[in-house]
């Protein structure tokens, strides 16, 4: 068979192996496919099985490449894949779900307490002399957040939604959550499922953990926003397009929020012009929660599971059934 990797340098930029690959086929790897002008249809050729990470596949180029039997997204989410038109032309795709969700969990811990200490800051006004120039043993530049006690609201109780509450609750922290379904299971002195009004009203911190669908699309703005605490935080280490950016920066810039940290945002890479590059107390890191090398390992051996199974005729975490 022949096998090829459309974008392998974000999943694989030389510190894993594609070496496994190998005993399934002829590999063919590209750091990255340029969509346009058909050199996507190039890349693929006649190959039976292609692997994507945002490489997208939509219903034009899927009509072009009759040979294509199997499509492995290199992620969780699937988007960038036409699935129904793949349907209709037999070819089954899969996904690697919950490679990421310690990984994730921890971004989230790691965002807030950059709001809460600013340790990158403080680390460069030190080597740039000020500590040296103080008056006093110590000086800060910015208030100084301590957890426990206070309440963060968790949209999106998934398993990396649960994972961060756990983190947060070894802060001390309280967790409000808010979802489509109930989990009552899981409630316990610290964990309590409200609804959406009552989690933004009584939240010191919101993290965002949920998918990105019609009804969560721009679920932060100015509307939700006018509900939260004076000086809550955000975090977001799910998707961009659930904040409305221009509303965030300007509760930011009015001092409604104390602060947002985003791992994500509405476009990536980020645009010059995004709001959020010149909005107070706002962190931004460039969507790197899933990354460490953990993690991915643990994506690309899912990801050979997966190819695996479907040679076997077993297809598993198959997305468009």
């Amino acid at each position: 068979m022949k096998i090829v990797i459309l974008d392998g340098y974000t999943l694989n930029p030389g510190d894993l192996s594609w070496e496994k690959l190998k005993k399934y086929g002829e590999l063919t790897i590209y750091d990255r496919t340029e969509y346009e002008n058909g050199k996507i249809i190039e890349a693929i050729g006649n190959a039976e099985i292609i692997f994507t990470n945002k490489t997208p596949l939509p219903k034009e180029v899927l009509d072009k490449v009759p040979s294509l039997k199997y499509i492995g997204v290199l992620a969780t989410g699937y988007n960038v894949v036409d699935v129904d038109a793949a349907k209709e032309l037999g070819i089954v795709v899969t996904n690697v779900p919950s490679y990421g969700t310690t990984a994730v969990a921890q971004m989230t811990m790691a965002l807030l307490l950059e709001m809460c200490h600013h340790v990158g800051d403080h680390n460069r006004a030190v080597k740039k002399g000020e500590w040296s120039k103080s008056k006093d043993f110590c000086f800060w530049n910015y208030p100084l957040i301590e957890l426990d006690g206070k309440t963060m609201g968790i949209i999106g109780f998934g398993r990396i939604g649960q994972a961060s509450a756990k983190l947060a609750q070894a802060f001390g922290m309280n967790i409000l959550t808010s979802g489509s379904r109930k989990k009552p299971e899981l409630e316990s002195n610290t964990c309590k499922q409200v609804d959406m009004d009552e989690l933004l009203a009584k939240s010191d911190v919101i993290s965002l953990h949920c998918p990105l669908t019609p009804e969560t699309e721009g679920i932060i703005n100015t509307s939700n926003i006018s509900k939260m605490k004076d000086g809550a935080m955000i975090v977001n280490t799910s998707r961009g397009q659930l904040i409305v950016e221009q509303d965030l920066k300007e509760a930011l810039d009015n001092g409604k929020l104390a602060g947002a940290a985003l791992d994500v945002v509405s476009k990536e890479p980020i645009d010059r012009d995004n709001p959020l590059l010149k909005a107070s107390n706002c962190i931004i890191t460039p969507h790197i929660a899933w990354a460490p090398k953990e993690s991915r390992n643990r994506l690309l051996n899912t990801a050979l599971e997966n190819l695996e199974a479907f040679i076997k005729g077993n297809p598993i975490n198959v997305v468009n059934n």
